[in-house]
């Protein structure tokens, strides 16, 4: 499988579901690759929830495209060969609705933290910590999800951040603080899991304004609407959803 992740153990119980979701490519057929096209915070559990699907579709392979929600919807607006879109929020997803491209379902949700590097240099405590003077801060853009969210914060909470970047990605922002270009970001409480001892997390409440649902849909007219129908069913069973939990996903 062709997924920016490294290998995760897989669950019984999501195997034994998955074997029931379909046979997979039809024998004597070339190999099948489902494009399923997915917002950078899930490279995590679906790259897992991928290889159960692999397993349980013989002659089907999974291949991810991981990026900002805001790129991958006009790439699959363009004409970008996806299969399933999951977006980090539903405006990017609107946009697919409106071209009666997607019919979403919500499957998750997340929330914003303050990422800051190892020992936290810069003394960050609150988010208003993020608006003195000096300091190094890097955002998502404002049209990726977790730049809207933050953007929702900053007018919620009366204050003015001043990015030194804004990134297309909540990954890109995550790697800005971890390899020490910035002193402190905005991601995602899921990443700051993944990223272990590269990161500390700062919680803080006005995060709660700004919750992120996320949305998923098979793409109308793909060349493999039937198999993206099957994965999406899989990330809403109950063993798919027990995944996305383990990473630190919430139900919606």
């Amino acid at each position: 499988m062709r997924a920016l992740a490294r290998p995760l153990a897989a669950t019984a119980g999501l195997l034994l579901l998955a074997a029931g979701c379909g046979s997979g490519a039809d024998s004597g057929t070339e190999p099948v690759t489902l494009q399923v096209y997915a917002a950078a915070s899930l490279q995590e559990p679906f790259a897992e929830i991928g290889e159960e699907f692999e397993a349980a579709h013989e002659g089907v392979e999974v291949a991810f495209n991981l990026a900002g929600s805001s790129t991958l919807g006009q790439q699959i607006r363009q004409g970008a060969p996806a299969d399933v879109f999951a977006s980090a929020n539903p405006q990017n997803m609107d946009t697919l609705v409106g071209a009666d491209l997607a019919a979403p379902v919500d499957f998750t949700s997340n929330t914003l933290m303050i990422a800051v590097p190892p020992g936290n240099p810069a003394g960050i405590t609150d988010l208003a910590s993020l608006t003195r003077d000096g300091l190094n801060l890097v955002l998502c853009a404002p049209e990726v999800p977790c730049g809207a969210a933050a953007k929702t914060l900053e007018e919620s909470a009366g204050l003015t951040l001043a990015p030194v970047s804004e990134e297309q990605s909540v990954t890109d922002v995550l790697n800005k603080v971890t390899s020490g270009q910035a002193d402190a970001g905005l991601v995602y409480v899921t990443d700051i899991a993944r990223a272990g001892d590269a990161a500390e997390g700062i919680e803080f409440p006005e995060a709660q304004d700004a919750v992120n649902t996320y949305p998923i849909t098979p793409i109308r007219g793909a060349d493999h609407a039937g198999l993206g129908q099957e994965f999406v069913d899989l990330v809403l069973s109950e063993p798919g959803q027990q995944t996305l939990a383990d990473h630190g996903f919430v139900r919606p």
